[in-house]
């Protein structure tokens, strides 16, 4: 298989916004010139052509000109772990087929963004989690967190996994999403910066709760305010230069 480089985006949980971060860090770093594809090895919940799975909302929002199978290999309709939901319909996932089965994007991008289902220890197969996919991909993983309370135990958690497994970090992300909206949640202001001090990992900011229509500028605008994308283009350029 090809050298793999780019960076496997992994939540703390599902639900936790790892598809809008993605397709929002893919367009902005698109937008400075960065040959950058997305790839989702294995979704479930949905099946492809109803619009609602993950590879369909990550299309839609960079504007990659690319078909949904050709992003998310993998599709199953139950609302299961992968490993699960893809023995409901017949098929035994392998690492090896997962692994292979972005190797066709590897030949069109320099580099990839992955969106990884649920968080590290989602089981993919009959012996291996997540975090095994990660490790045998061999790039750094972007934690995508929960902004409130209860965060700070989720992602140290996750830090910790990724850590015993020999996964490199580059960062984490809390995503506002809709609860800060909602809710008043004073805890939103200070667990990233507890969770930087205790873990030694880079807070790369907020992604915002987008309230109007969510497109491709807005997404790019999004990152350019709230994110340090200079910490994530560094982390590529790194790779693309063997260090």
């Amino acid at each position: 298989m090809k050298l793999m480089r780019g960076l496997f985006v992994v939540g703390t949980d599902t639900g936790v916004g790892k598809t809008i971060v993605t397709a929002a860090l893919t367009a902005a770093l698109r937008s400075v010139n960065m040959n950058v594809g997305i790839w989702k090895p294995v979704q479930s919940g949905e099946l492809l052509g109803s619009g609602a799975t993950d590879a369909e909302r990550l299309l839609q929002y960079t504007g990659l000109n690319e078909q949904p199978d050709k992003v998310a290999t993998f599709t199953f309709e139950a609302p299961l772990t992968p490993l699960l939901a893809a023995k409901e319909a017949g098929v035994t996932l392998t690492l090896q087929e997962l692994t292979a089965a972005g190797e066709d994007l590897l030949h069109r991008y320099e580099m990839l963004l992955i969106e990884g289902a649920g968080g590290v220890a989602v089981p993919l197969t009959d012996n291996s989690l997540m975090v095994d996919l990660i490790s045998e991909l061999r790039i750094p993983a972007l934690i995508v967190a929960r902004s409130g309370l209860g965060t700070i135990n989720h992602t140290l958690l996750t830090i910790s996994y990724l850590r015993q497994n020999g996964v490199p970090i580059i960062g984490f992300i809390c995503n506002d999403g809709e609860s800060l909206d909602r809710y008043d949640d004073p805890s939103a202001t200070t667990n990233a910066a507890l969770i930087e001090r205790y873990s030694g990992i880079k807070f790369l900011g907020h992604f915002p709760y987008l309230k109007d229509e969510i497109n491709t500028i807005s997404l790019i605008q999004a990152v350019r305010e709230q994110i340090q994308l200079e910490s994530i283009v560094q982390a590529l350029t790194n790779q693309m230069n063997g260090e």
